[in-house]
């Protein structure tokens, strides 16, 4: 029973920045890799960015240069720092957790927080 907790969605300024936070049990923080992934109404659920049990990272053209994803292990936690927030950012963000790549692998969600960027 792995349980994600999300927090840190808001409502922003194009420009600005937010940080999610997705906590996880110990045991699968550490041995899975975690993602964030974001979907709009009526849109399918995309890729934004993933860590894996290693540390490597891995992001979505679309938010290069502009997300970092994080861990903190001491916490469980896994972050998604957003800086330089565009409209087209406004979406509910899910982290994931127990697999890779795409969110088929994935066997864990959170419950969503919604980000939205106003121009």
């Amino acid at each position: 029973q792995v349980q994600l907790v999300e927090s840190g969605g808001g409502l922003v300024q194009a420009g600005d920045s937010l940080r999610l936070s997705c906590a996880a049990s110990e045991r699968t923080f550490s041995s899975s890799g975690m993602g964030w992934f974001r979907q709009a109404p009526g849109k399918k659920r995309e890729f934004v960015a993933a860590i894996n049990w290693r540390g490597n990272t891995y992001y979505a053209g679309s938010v290069k240069g502009r997300f970092t994803i994080s861990r903190d292990n001491a916490k469980n936690t896994v972050y998604l720092q957003m800086n330089t927030l565009k409209p087209e950012d406004t979406d509910t963000y899910y982290c994931a957790a127990g697999g890779t790549g795409p969110a088929s692998s994935y066997d864990y969600w959170g419950q969503g927080t919604q980000v939205t960027v106003s121009s």
